[in-house]
């Protein structure tokens, strides 16, 4: 049996991962093959690098735990208190349970998200023309309101972030005041700045009132559908679950709606073509292919000895599955390139098996949502900086940037669908006309494009963002 503590293992997060990832999985792969053994902040683990040897660990959920009661060096105090990944592993949410307590809490997840993941339900229907509304209202007002119809803006703190935070609002079914409060306290939570201790006790605090507020008074919205399928889950239970929405949304959404901007303006994976010929769903698919937000998921531990890879792994080894590496195994990557034994949709960026992300269908339509509106708003859209200059982020999970800018043109008239130029021709897609209106504060323009005085301090936020003199 291969002992993972003595083996000699290479930092896996060098300084130029996010730039050179694709090239130090591909050397890992010729030095080891399909799994390897690398250094994670300091922690050895096992890296699996190929697709098929991805799926046979996140398919089994007998063989493979998500607990950290699983993980030996845990259990035996060997993991520094300080580790830096320790904060996002103990946290008893849903996506660290196993075995019945999964399944139970996943299927109240699965109930509660169902309305608004099932087109055919009125929730879905409303929350896409709603999802528009937010977009194309975002869009107008980094833009000043409609005043300038070309300028520079940051698509990640303009745009993809405030646009999932107030999806997130309308999901979770706060009051417009209140979810104007938990949203600026969200953003500080992944900003990680100074003040995010303060803010998660507040938001924490704020979550567990809202499931309170629904027990007494339930909503259309995925707390009480929650509560609906499970009566007897705890408040501080069902509060950690809400937290995971909120974080998993606003973050991993917004980072695969970034992504896939990228890939559209400057990848050669498909992205642009499948937007040319209106298949947006396809275009957001070959995104996550490029670029899954996750780039590496949370550990797996073996409950036995078993062998993957040409490796004989001991029980309670971590393992780590890396969906970006998978979709470079060279068979998979192969059969996706001739579009023939492989579709799209077999991508690891939501995961696999039993802990397969249950939102996956919402996140991928809000995804399409608005890069559908971007580049239907948009006449021309190109970054300012060259890809490999993107500011990405350094993470040991999140394969997202820090901020994404662009210059912008504005097509001329009414909010409607207009061709979109970024170096070739791109065919305009359906844009789904609202059926509603935004329900939370927006406020008006001024005159001049700024924003008036009584607008929430969200809004007053994305203005100081909009006010930034932009380099580039």
């Amino acid at each position: 049996m291969t002992q993972l503590e003595t083996m000699p293992v290479e930092p896996l997060l060098t300084h130029d991962y996010e730039i050179r990832r694709a090239e130090i999985h591909d050397e890992l792969r010729e030095r080891y093959g399909v799994v390897a053994p690398v250094d994670l902040l300091g922690t050895p683990v096992w890296l699996v690098l190929g697709y098929d040897e991805a799926l046979a660990v996140l398919r089994d959920d007998n063989r493979w735990k998500k607990s950290l009661t699983y993980w030996r060096a845990y259990a035996e105090g060997r993991i520094p208190a300080d580790w830096p990944l320790l904060p996002a592993l103990e946290c008893d949410m849903m996506v660290f349970f196993d075995d019945q307590r999964h399944r139970t809490a996943r299927a109240a997840f699965e109930r509660a998200v169902r309305p608004f993941q099932d087109p055919s339900r009125p929730s879905a229907r409303q929350l896409r023309a709603l999802i528009t509304q937010y977009a194309d209202e975002l869009i107008t007002f980094l833009a000043g309101g409609g005043a300038g119809r070309s300028g520079i803006a940051d698509l990640c703190g303009q745009y993809a972030r405030p646009l999932l935070l107030m999806v997130t609002n309308r999901l979770l079914g706060f009051a417009d005041a209140k979810g104007d409060e938990v949203t600026m306290d969200v953003w500080r939570v992944l900003d990680a700045g100074p003040d995010a201790a303060a803010a998660i006790e507040r938001l924490m605090a704020a979550l567990q009132e809202l499931v309170l507020e629904k027990r007494a008074l339930p909503g259309d919205d995925i707390p009480s559908y929650m509560l609906a399928a499970d009566p007897s889950v705890s408040t501080e239970e069902l509060a950690w679950e809400l937290y995971l929405v909120v974080c998993s949304t606003v973050d991993l959404v917004g980072t695969l709606l970034c992504n896939t901007v990228v890939e559209v303006l400057t990848g050669d994976t498909g992205a642009r073509a499948s937007l040319s010929a209106g298949m947006v769903g396809e275009t957001v698919n070959r995104a996550a292919l490029a670029n899954p937000p996750m780039h590496n998921l949370t550990f797996r531990f073996p409950v036995t000895a078993v062998s993957l890879g040409g490796f004989v792994i001991a029980a309670g080894d971590p393992v780590m599955v890396s969906p970006a590496a998978a979709h470079t195994d060279p068979l998979f990557a192969q059969g996706i390139a001739r579009n023939a034994t492989v579709s799209s949709r077999a991508h690891l960026a939501f995961g696999a098996g039993p802990h397969q992300c249950p939102g996956r269908d919402l996140a991928s339509s809000i995804v399409a949502i608005g890069v559908q509106r971007l580049f239907e708003r948009f006449t021309d859209l190109r970054l300012t900086l060259p890809k490999d200059q993107l500011p990405w982020r350094t993470s040991p999970l999140v394969s997202g940037l820090r901020s994404l800018p662009v210059r912008y043109v504005l097509s001329d008239g009414p909010v409607s669908t207009v061709p979109f130029t970024p170096s070739a021709p791109v065919a305009p897609v359906v844009h789904a006309t609202p059926e509603v209106r935004v329900t939370a504060e927006v406020g008006a323009f001024a005159s001049d494009g700024s924003v008036k005085p009584a607008r929430s301090a969200f809004w007053r936020m994305l203005d100081g963002f909009r006010r930034r003199p932009d380099a580039g």
